[in-house]
């Protein structure tokens, strides 16, 4: 088995180098990515990886994609932009030109549309845009707020610094959105077998029945007569209601993609008694976790407050915080704006008013977010707390009520029979 020599950039920084045996190139590479390291140079043959040693030839270009992986490339996702920040971040800290380190980002893409995007990049930065202006045509994906992160970088000449802040921010965005939609896991699949076994029971088990109470008429109790024809009408019409409630369920994600439907949806969010105070808080969380970092990174606080806004999913609290860059400009304080908008508790907007007065608004931003993300995270288990017995315990009665009718409509016929 061939050596390898490498160069390659550590996590925090540092540079490794150093060789070892793999079948090809493309294998030495996926070691190296193993390890948690990210390669620079590799090249066949024992000593030193030499410097002008170019790893776009050891690693797979674009034309390596050519195949069937186009079919399953859905373009690139929020996990791609993690993962080329982090990386990009590793590299400029190991002294690596920022031309040079995209050029290895690309050869490294395991997607053709993350190393198509990587190829126009690259082409801007050449053509002597900074990395921010690069970035621009793709302002869906990575955002407004990643941008003016790396244009307040570039402005400062920290760009790596801030690429690392941006992992980070990243980082912790994507754990506190995958917490959130795995507590709700649970629940979503409880209320899916629930209904699923519902439409069974009454679909093929209650039909069963159906022919011992022919003959009873009237006679049987009005629980039986109920389930009786729901159970005749599940088993008749079942393939019409499963179409026409996807066809609803569709209607309905098309109604809510529209402005009408997000600002109704975010109002009953904002509404449901425990569920409410968590969205809130998560809002709070993203605004202060956003907001602290541009100040941090040096962008002006009107600026910073208007895209910390947009970062807001929820429409109610983003139009509530409309009225806040007008009251900044004006000469009026961050605390004293955010009190008329009814987003922040006490707390945080003493918080917010000791960073002002202290100078360091930026950290206790950040300090807030720290706080609330540990409100939220309290919230989601108190809320699944209350959910899950109220789910299993409506299960339950749901079923019970089937089976009891049915044993009420079986006492029926024994007594007339006797």
């Amino acid at each position: 088995m061939p050596d390898f020599a490498y160069r390659a950039a550590a996590g925090d920084g540092q540079l490794r180098s150093g060789t070892l045996e793999a079948a090809s190139s493309e294998a030495a590479i996926r070691q190296l990515q193993a390890r948690g390291l990210t390669p620079l140079q590799v090249e066949a043959g024992r000593g030193e990886a030499a410097p002008s040693a170019a790893i776009d030839q050891a690693v797979p270009g674009r034309k390596a994609f050519a195949g069937g992986f186009l079919a399953s490339d859905k373009g690139p996702s929020s996990a791609d932009v993690h993962a080329f920040t982090s990386e990009l971040a590793v590299m400029l800290r190991a002294g690596l030109p920022l031309d040079r380190a995209l050029r290895v980002l690309q050869g490294m893409a395991t997607k053709p549309s993350v190393a198509a995007l990587l190829d126009e990049v690259l082409k801007a930065v050449k053509a002597g845009k900074g990395l921010s202006q690069a970035l621009q045509p793709y302002l869906p994906l990575f955002g407004e707020f990643y941008v003016n992160m790396l244009r307040a970088g570039e402005a400062g000449g920290q760009l790596a610094d801030v690429l690392a802040r941006l992992a980070e921010h990243l980082e912790r965005v994507k754990a506190l959105r995958e917490s959130v939609i795995s507590a709700l896991t649970y629940p979503a699949i409880l209320v899916v077998v629930a209904a699923i076994s519902v439409f069974l029971m009454l679909g093929f088990v209650v039909p069963q029945f159906e022919s011992l109470f022919d003959d009873m008429g009237d006679a049987l109790p009005l629980p039986t007569r109920l389930i009786v024809a729901a159970g005749h009408l599940v088993a008749d019409w079942g393939w019409l209601m499963a179409l026409a409630a996807a066809a609803g369920t569709g209607a309905l994600r098309r109604w809510l993609a529209t402005p009408a439907g997000r600002d109704w949806r975010d109002g009953r969010l904002l509404a449901l008694p425990v569920l409410g105070g968590v969205v809130r808080k998560y809002e709070v969380t993203r605004f202060a976790r956003g907001m602290g970092t541009l100040l941090g990174n040096g962008v002006p606080i009107v600026q910073a407050l208007r895209i910390a806004a947009d970062t807001l999913s929820n429409q109610r609290l983003r139009a509530a915080l409309a009225g806040v860059a007008p009251a900044i400009k004006q000469g009026g304080r961050l605390a004293d704006a955010l009190q008329g908008c009814a987003l922040f508790s006490p707390l945080a907007l003493n918080m917010v008013r000791l960073g002002e007065e202290t100078g360091r608004l930026d950290a206790m931003l950040l300090e807030l977010a720290h706080v609330t993300d540990g409100e939220v995270q309290a919230g989601i288990k108190r809320t699944l707390t209350l959910l899950e017995p109220l789910l299993i315990l409506l299960l339950g009665a749901v079923i019970a009520a089937i089976i009891v009718s049915i044993l009420l409509g079986i006492l029926s016929v024994n007594e007339l029979a006797n």
